[in-house]
């Protein structure tokens, strides 16, 4: 196989992972804020089915932000190994060619560190926000 295609799948393939992921992230952020501005306290009797209802897809949003500088890694070891390995199959020590390759490869890195810092910040406003709801339905029934 090609070893300028293997880069290239290597590369678009991790960085469509990350993005998939990155837009994942942003819509159940959006969906989950979106829905938690339309509760009706009166639709929960239980304190555990509102639990339930608030946090949901909050794993999504937490496992992406958890997995997205593993997967940037991936990207940049599997990157590393194609250079070396085509350093050792053509011999070609020219130091502009092997930092190339080794910049491009940690870029995997940096895109896995983009899309997991933001996952996170959201995951948290959003589990401060269920705290809050929860917080306002014990208020809510306390009061009625």
């Amino acid at each position: 196989m090609n070893i300028e295609l293997l880069n290239q799948i290597v590369d678009y393939g991790i960085i469509s992972i990350l993005g998939f992921m990155s837009f994942l992230t942003l819509f159940f952020w959006i969906e989950r804020l979106i829905y938690y501005s339309g509760i009706d306290f009166d639709d929960y009797k239980i304190q555990e089915e509102l639990e339930l209802d608030i946090t949901n897809n909050l794993s999504i949003i937490s496992s992406c932000g958890a997995n997205a500088p593993y997967i940037g890694l991936l990207g940049t070891v599997l990157g590393i190994i194609i250079t070396f390995y085509t350093l050792g199959q053509t011999g070609n020590m020219d130091v502009k060619t092997i930092m190339t390759s080794l910049a491009l490869a940690l870029k995997a890195t940096a895109m896995g560190l983009v899309v997991a810092i933001p996952a996170i910040f959201f995951y948290n406003h959003l589990n401060r926000k269920v705290d809050v709801l929860l917080t306002e339905w014990t208020i809510y029934y306390k009061e009625n």
